[in-house]
């Protein structure tokens, strides 16, 4: 492993120590990790059926993973509007999301170096993956939700044996809350934590072996935090360095335009989000309203040559039904991402012959009640 391996404080450029857990920087910013040099095809474990394939890109070293086979995602080529592109379906994952990467990851390293008990905010997913990698880890776990989460996501946490205590207000209230009790019980917020970043960019290293040991033109990723963003800026940027790749692909967050700060930043040119009224939206996942990592998702898009698109209710719901007939039942949340393709293509970003993956990150399952309301069943 990378002997330099260190948290570091993009906003000021400090770094500490990466044996010692920590969420935040002195000056109470989100950290990153160093950059790594990444890995080539020939340190991938290919005996591992899990993204603990690509360990060795990894900032530590972990004796004993907390894993549950995440990873290894299907792709599958599927036509679309005319054309084509590749659905990457994140939810075959043991908590039925994306997220489940940084948990595992996350987890591992944080055990290793002696937390027993983390805490979490969410308006499901993250909750979810952090409740469920918790169990397989034997920690305990708390998660703060908002009191207006569907009972259909907090069961999922409470069943993984986490304590869920509801916040009343928005979302952006829970995560203050969180901070708040972040001094009695340690912070592993999947928005915060650096190690959670270093397990969401192994999409980046397992669609460049998905694609025969490539990068594809376009990845459109469905967006709240960005977490997915910045994995994958991470990822195929070690790959770029190794000489891996040739180029970096364009990356484009995906977010609904009832609360789109990112594509409100991008639009403007700024280089941090720009702040937005939230409007009640299919996209629940994404409902974000003040990022944390702003400034880092920007940068990432804008170095990739992508960009951002915000997307109508009726795009998503459209979307989220061409996908369920198509045979992807997905959450509302990442169907945004196919609406994005769907304006991207029409407006000739993407380009027919190009290689295009779309990012698929929950399952519909979850949201079985809201579809179920979408086509006008009893409950």
């Amino acid at each position: 492993m990378p002997p330099s391996a260190a948290y570091l404080d993009p906003a000021t450029g400090a770094t500490y120590p990466i044996e010692t857990p920590r969420w935040r920087s002195e000056t109470g910013g989100p950290l990153m990790i160093t950059d790594l040099p990444g890995i080539d095809r020939t340190e991938i474990d290919t005996a591992k059926r899990s993204l603990w394939r690509y360990a060795a890109a990894l900032p530590v070293a972990v004796s004993d993973p907390v894993t549950l086979g995440e990873g290894c995602t299907p792709l599958v080529r599927r036509p679309w509007r005319g054309g084509h592109a590749h659905f990457k379906l994140e939810w075959f994952a043991p908590s039925g999301s994306f997220k489940d990467r940084g948990a595992s990851v996350m987890l591992s390293i944080l055990r290793q170096q002696g937390i027993d008990a983390v805490l979490e905010d969410s308006s499901g997913n993250g909750g979810a993956a952090v409740a469920t990698y918790a169990a397989a880890a034997g920690m305990r776990a708390k998660i703060l939700v908002p009191a207006s989460t569907s009972p259909a996501k907090t069961v999922q946490m409470r069943a993984a044996g986490a304590a869920v205590e509801l916040i009343p207000g928005t979302r952006q209230d829970t995560a203050d809350a969180a901070v708040a009790q972040a001094d009695s019980i340690f912070y592993a917020s999947h928005n915060w934590q650096a190690h959670f970043l270093q397990g969401t960019k192994t999409l980046a290293y397992e669609l460049w072996e998905d694609l025969g040991f490539s990068a594809p033109d376009h990845v459109i990723i469905p967006c709240g935090a960005g977490s997915n963003i910045l994995g994958c800026d991470i990822g195929f940027s070690e790959l770029l360095r190794r000489g891996a790749i040739p180029r970096l692909p364009r990356l484009y967050a995906v977010q609904p335009a009832h609360c789109a700060p990112l594509h409100a930043g991008f639009e403007a040119g700024a280089e941090d989000f720009v702040p937005v009224t939230p409007r009640p939206t299919l996209a629940e996942g994404a409902s974000i309203a003040q990022p944390v990592r702003g400034r880092e998702v920007l940068a990432a898009l804008r170095r990739s040559g992508g960009g951002t698109v915000a997307v109508s209710e009726a795009a998503i719901e459209a979307a989220l039904m061409e996908l369920a007939r198509s045979g992807l039942y997905v959450e509302p949340t990442c169907a945004m991402a196919a609406a994005a393709l769907t304006d991207l293509t029409a407006r000739g970003a993407i380009r027919p012959g190009e290689t295009t993956v779309v990012v698929l990150t929950g399952t519909g399952i979850k949201a079985t009640p809201r579809i179920a309301e979408l086509l006008g069943l009893a409950p």
